[in-house]
């Protein structure tokens, strides 16, 4: 291991990892712009942010095994150059199913470059500095996405939605001319790569998300969406199986019995399942319910980076001494409770509300994400950092992709309950488009009457906010049975890591 690493190092690690991370989450600002531009419906726009996170987790595992045979600094300057080229090819993207098809190579350049951001800072800093630098590492990855919605909402100021892959663009080739001179490479794994493995991962992941999404819009009981489910079950237990039993697997499923490994992608998992999810309906919510501008809508998240990395810095330094069985569970409680207070948002926004909202669950994840992460990285040995780091990059993934489908589903079903009755006598070709998304309420419309027009429109804000609510409810419960979870399965003390 280096003991002293360069101080341009981690800035590099981090610009590479705010490429990434944007990604994932400023597309959903020009969601509302994507809809009304190419006619997209709810499950396209679902599919439209979750393409890029499906081949993303699924192929993360791989990723991070490429990555400790062939060099951590080669397949993140690959990662980023598969970024820059999708990128430039989204300025010119002009329907759905191009867009679709970009996003999912741009998951492929993302695969490549996560994985290898963490496993540079777990295996090149002295482990006195680590914690720190993972917390750094944490701040980005949760306030990143902020940052580039940020960017992305003052871009569409002055252009079209298209400027969200300039600023791609630009992250990838900063940070690539900056890997080139700072980032350390390492290879430290000569065994065969698992190849079958890698392909269980991402059939198995990508079939549950495909049913999940699919299902609001085709039924749940569509010969489609259960051929997804059961693609995606099979595929993981072949996964477990064959893992099981490979002499060199791609993730050795015992590392599972280790409690704090298992408490921590609990908690990773469900942390990014909160936030993806909360970000794909809060922007829709500002933008098409309160009637914000995607400037406006952002500005109104601004606060959260600021309030996300200061406190990742503090429990960077609260992990050293508190265990992630009391930090953890802390957190993520903290956490339940600043999404259950957005799930009570109404057709008015109350701001301070909303500010109070956005405080607890920014500092609740930050409180919980470090000390789960270390627990991750430090239950696997130096020359597994690049699995280690894939294994926490596919819990987060996989929780954001479950996130954005399973909370687009939950808003998708209410709305649909909500509206289905109301459009029953209306043309087919008007009933299927205000049944399927809420882009309809900015949209001109031939009706009969204007009054129509307003009545369909106030019934599709109320379903929608409904939709909203009900979904977070969910995932606050689902966030306080994790910290429940933690508190009981977490080692009590640090050595047992």
């Amino acid at each position: 291991m280096t003991n002293k690493v360069h101080k341009a190092t981690l800035p590099v690690i981090a610009l590479s990892l705010m490429t990434v991370v944007s990604a994932v989450a400023s597309l959903n600002l020009a969601l509302p712009s994507i809809a009304r531009d190419f006619g997209a419906s709810q499950t396209q726009l679902t599919w439209i942010v979750d393409a890029y996170t499906v081949v993303f987790s699924g192929l993360l595992l791989f990723a991070g095994a490429l990555s400790d045979k062939y060099g951590r600094k080669k397949l993140l300057m690959i990662g980023l150059s598969i970024y820059f080229c999708s990128s430039l090819f989204g300025l010119f993207v002009n329907n759905t199913n191009n867009l679709i098809a970009m996003r999912i190579v741009m998951g492929i350049g993302a695969a490549c470059i996560m994985p290898s951001t963490l496993s540079i800072i777990t295996s090149s800093f002295p482990e006195s500095e680590r914690p720190k630098a993972v917390g750094v590492w944490i701040g980005v990855a949760g306030g990143g996405a902020i940052i580039g919605l940020f960017g992305t909402a003052f871009l569409m100021r002055y252009f079209s939605w298209h400027s969200f892959f300039a600023l791609n663009l630009t992250l990838a080739s900063l940070a690539f001319v900056g890997s080139t001179k700072f980032i350390p490479n390492s290879i430290v794994e000569n065994r065969s790569l698992d190849h079958l493995g890698g392909i269980f991962s991402v059939i198995g992941i990508g079939g549950l998300v495909f049913g999940i999404i699919e299902g609001p819009e085709r039924g749940w009981l569509n010969l489609v969406t259960i051929l997804g489910f059961i693609v995606g079950s099979i595929s993981l237990i072949l996964f477990g199986f064959y893992e099981s039993r490979n002499v060199n697997p791609l993730l050795d499923l015992r590392i599972f019995k280790n409690r704090a490994f298992s408490a921590g992608v609990l908690s990773i998992t469900v942390q990014f399942f909160g936030q993806f999810g909360f970000i794909f309906v809060i922007l829709q919510y500002l933008q098409f319910l309160i009637g914000y501008s995607p400037w406006n809508a952002v500005i109104r998240l601004l606060p959260l980076p600021f309030i996300l990395l200061p406190v990742a810095r503090i429990s960077g330094e609260l992990s050293k001494k508190m265990p992630q069985k009391y930090l953890g569970s802390v957190g993520l409680a903290i956490y339940a409770f600043g999404i259950l207070q957005f799930s009570n948002l109404g057709l008015e926004l109350s701001y301070s509300r909303f500010l109070v909202a956005l405080v607890f669950m920014a500092s609740g994840m930050a409180l919980a994400a470090t000390p789960a992460t270390t627990a991750i990285t430090s239950s696997m040995p130096i020359h597994k950092q690049g699995v280690a780091s894939a294994v926490n990059d596919t819990a987060r993934e996989v929780g954001s992709a479950l996130g954005v489908a399973i909370v687009g589903a939950a808003l998708n079903t209410k709305y649909r309950e909500v509206m289905l009755p109301a459009v029953k006598n209306l043309p087919a070709d008007i009933a299927d488009r205000v049944s399927s998304s809420i882009a309809f309420t900015s949209s001109p419309m031939s009706m009969e009457s204007s009054d129509s027009f307003e009545k369909l429109r106030n019934l599709a804000f109320s379903g929608f906010q409904s939709g909203i609510s009900f979904s977070l409810k969910w995932v606050s419960a689902i966030a306080l049975l994790a910290a429940l979870s933690i508190l009981i399965l977490a080692p009590s003390r640090r050595s047992e890591y």
